[in-house]
C-alpha cells in the first residue's frame, strides 16, 4: 500500500511539473502577461506622443498662429509697432539693454 501511495505521489508531481514550470506553465504565462502589459503601456505613451506631434505638424503646415506663437515664445520676436514689456520678479537680474534699444540722438 505504501508503494502505491509513493508511486501516485510521484506521478502527481510529474504531472504538476509542466503545469508550473513547463513551456506553457502558469509562471511563464504570468511573466509573459507582465511583459505584454509593459509593452502596451509604452505603446500608449508613444501613440499619445505621436498624436501630439502630428497635431503640431498640422498646425505648423496649415495655420500661421502656431508659427507666430513659436516665434514669440522661443525666439522672443515681436510684431511691428508692438511694445515688449518684461516683468521681473524679486531676485532676478535686470537685463542689459541691447544696442538697437539705445536712445536715439536728438
Amino acid at each position: 500500500m505504501r508503494l502505491i501511495t509513493l508511486a501516485l505521489a510521484a506521478l502527481l508531481l510529474l504531472i504538476q511539473y509542466p503545469l508550473w514550470l513547463g513551456k506553457g506553465g502558469w509562471l511563464r504565462v504570468a511573466d509573459l502577461e507582465s511583459q505584454v502589459a509593459v509593452a502596451q503601456k509604452k505603446n500608449d505613451e508613444l501613440k499619445s506622443r505621436n498624436a501630439k506631434l502630428d497635431s503640431e505638424v498640422r498646425d505648423l503646415k496649415d495655420g500661421t498662429g502656431a508659427v507666430e506663437e513659436r516665434a514669440r515664445f522661443e525666439l522672443s520676436m515681436i510684431k511691428q509697432n508692438e511694445i515688449y514689456i518684461q516683468i521681473l520678479g524679486k531676485g532676478q537680474a535686470q537685463p542689459q539693454p541691447q544696442a538697437a534699444a539705445a536712445t536715439p540722438n536728438p
